[in-house]
């Protein structure tokens, strides 16, 4: 495992939390310099979008910081990772649980936190000709760590239904987030925005809502949630599950079936739900005013819900929530954040760092150079 700088007094200045890149990423068996260029230019990832992602959060919260739903975006991960035939990177949720966690103790976040860990097809293996394969091809791991402030309120997004269509999942895999994919993700975004938008939602081949470019779509009609199934071509969010869980518990009533452009126009609200965008509600679709057009109330419950449950903090008042400790993953207490430069803090005694399998995977990445 590669060290960072010596530990620094925790009578250091504090930082405060910036929205960008840590100091320090893992990759390929170590903790690296985010800034060290590593990737050689055949890439095969680079290529084809040969590769799989994950968003993952962490969350600052009075008592300290916390990954949410960690485990089970990376066993997401891992299952797009056989599909497209990665396993070369650490093989058990845990561990890749373990490497996130001490990355963010190395970076030091003062706040809230994006993680991106990203799988991907490297080079070609001795043998292998060159073209588009999954065979034959070495895999890479890296994990980035990014400062990203929530924003607190719900946000107010204005959305276009897009030209492109989602890929039907018979073409591309809806329930994994294969990197290539992406690409009409970013067509339909480049085009909402181009005309004056915020984002895009996107119709499968029938002509039913999927999903919006990098979010789930609820709809509220006549006091219901409503939302296009997971057998659907679309992703089923961990978010998704995330809020169809909180609801359902506080009593509201969740239902999983196709929407048509029509019933989101005439639904009383429309929001959108993701790691990145938590429950930002759509104020207004293709030009048209979805309810009031302004943020509703059914959004604004659904993300005081889920406010409470990454944040570790029961509600003051009922409809609030309650808190989920069996999503968190503890990361560092809150004197030990933000009160140095980024590299490895002192490690507490009620949260050890879990580094053995860090070195064997350091040591697994020496004997394959």
């Amino acid at each position: 495992m590669t060290a960072g700088p010596s530990p620094v007094g925790a009578s250091s200045p504090r930082r405060r939390s910036q929205l960008g890149l840590g100091a320090w990423a893992y990759d390929r068996g170590e903790f690296v310099s985010a800034q060290a260029p590593r990737l050689p230019l055949s890439t095969q990832g680079l290529h084809y979008g040969t590769a799989v992602f994950e968003g993952i959060r962490a969350y600052r919260s009075h008592d300290g910081l916390h990954l949410f739903r960690a485990h089970e975006h990376y066993a997401r991960m891992l299952r797009a990772c056989r599909m497209l035939r990665i396993t070369g990177i650490p093989a058990t949720v845990g561990e890749l649980v373990d490497i996130t966690v001490e990355l963010l103790r190395m970076n030091a976040h003062d706040g809230d936190v994006y993680v991106r860990p990203l799988a991907h097809k490297l080079s070609l293996l001795p043998g292998t000709p060159p073209g588009v394969s999954l065979a034959g091809v070495s895999d890479a791991l890296s994990i980035t760590t990014f400062g990203y402030p929530t924003a607190g309120d719900v946000q107010e997004v204005r959305c276009a239904l897009s030209a492109w269509r989602r890929p039907p999942r018979d073409t591309l895999p809806a329930q994994a987030k294969i990197a290539g994919g992406y690409v009409t993700s970013a067509l339909a975004c480049d085009e909402a925005r181009a005309a004056g938008y915020d984002d895009a939602i996107l119709l499968d081949r029938s002509g039913n809502v999927a999903e919006a470019t990098t979010a789930n779509v609820f709809a509220v009609r006549d006091g219901v949630l409503v939302t296009p199934p997971d057998t659907g071509d679309l992703l089923p969010g961990i978010t998704r599950d995330t809020v169809i869980t909180l609801c359902r518990e506080a009593g509201m009533t969740v239902l999983e079936r196709p929407l048509s452009p029509a019933d989101l126009y005439t639904a009383e609200e429309v929001f959108l739900t993701s790691t990145g965008k938590e429950v930002a509600s759509v104020v207004a679709l293709s030009g048209r005013d979805i309810g009031s057009g302004t943020a509703g109330p059914v959004a604004a419950r659904v993300a005081a819900l889920y406010r409470t449950a990454v944040t570790a903090q029961d509600a003051q008042e009922p409809a609030g929530g309650e808190s989920r400790p069996e999503w968190l993953t503890p990361v560092l207490p809150s004197e030990y954040l933000g009160a140095r430069p980024a590299h490895v803090p002192p490690t507490p005694p009620e949260f050890p760092l879990p580094t053995e399998h860090l070195r064997q995977a350091k040591g697994h990445a020496d004997d394959a150079a």
